[in-house]
């Protein structure tokens, strides 16, 4: 039995995940080989062998622009229950930092006594290690967004996936002294070959519960009604602190939205906390799980 180094952070450590190929990824496999075996056997069925593919392969894309399922592997969507019992929420953003948004997010958190998760873009990070450390200082945590955030991530093969996610990983936790725990792909579309990568390095992929689409939306009323509608204890928020709308008025849509939102969450009696604090009771089961499998492989290892 193997057990592979995970990336930790100060305070918990995450069980080294092992990838279990989802169900639909299992399907998916055992279709093509059956249907190379048919092909062989019965060359002439090669229509229906090829009508069968291509309807897997739309199941396949389907999956892939479906940024809520999971049928590409586990997929954090919502809070855990002791999360939803402490009636907390989580406030994520993507794509910064920006130098002009992301300050103004940090001094609006802080006025509510606020905690989020900033999804980063390695690139960026790099190009501002500055405000990456007034995230960390403030409080918040840092996760993974890849490193270029190309719209073409999900059609990545599975070593350029690695390296992006890896990069991205090293900068950030070269410039924050704490690696990422969670991944989010760019806009949301995830490969089918992302979640075996996640996996060997013990993270975990995280979509959302609502999101404003503050990307597109000009009009900030409704941006801020699409994150209110439902809310509950337990919701994973999403909000652009990078590539953003701007309203008519010319301010990113965020800053727009953000005081409002924080009030009404403190309305509602939420938190706001970062990922890692929300699933912090979670990790630290697994870590307790993790020490002992660790220190029995120790110990077999001894006696022989």
């Amino acid at each position: 039995m193997m057990i592979s180094a995970s990336h930790t952070r100060p305070g918990n450590t995450l069980l080294p995940r092992r990838w279990h190929p989802a169900p639909f990824a299992l399907v998916t496999l055992f279709l093509h080989l059956a249907c190379l075996i048919a092909l062989v056997l019965h060359p002439d069925i090669w229509p229906w062998v090829t009508g069968a593919l291509a309807l897997n392969h739309l199941a396949v894309l389907a999956a892939v622009l479906w940024p809520r399922g999971s049928l590409l592997g586990p997929n954090l969507v919502r809070l855990p229950a002791s999360a939803i019992q402490r009636r907390q929420v989580a406030l994520t953003f993507d794509d910064g930092p920006d130098p002009d948004v992301t300050p103004h997010v940090l001094e609006l958190l802080d006025q509510y006594q606020a905690k989020a998760s900033f999804f980063c873009i390695g690139k960026k990070a790099a190009a501002h290690p500055d405000i990456v450390k007034e995230i960390i200082r403030r409080g918040h945590s840092v996760e993974n967004h890849s490193y270029r955030h190309s719209w073409a991530f999900a059609l990545y093969g599975f070593f350029r996936l690695r390296r992006e996610v890896d990069t991205a990983q090293s900068v950030i936790a070269g410039i924050a002294g704490q690696s990422p725990l969670f991944f989010r792909a760019p806009a949301g579309f995830r490969s089918p070959l992302l979640d075996p990568v996640l996996a060997q390095r013990g993270m975990h992929y995280v979509a959302w519960t609502r999101r404003g689409f503050d990307t597109v939306s000009r009009n900030s009323s409704q941006v801020l009604q699409r994150l209110l509608r439902g809310l509950a204890a337990g919701d994973i928020l999403l909000l652009h602190d990078g590539s953003h709308a701007r309203t008519d008025a010319g301010e990113p849509i965020a800053l727009a939205v953000l005081p409002a939102l924080l009030n009404q969450l403190a309305t509602c009696g939420l938190k706001s906390v970062s990922l890692p604090t929300a699933c912090h009771t979670g990790l630290l089961t697994q870590s307790s799980v993790a020490t002992a499998s660790i220190q029995h492989i120790k110990k077999i290892n001894h006696h022989v």
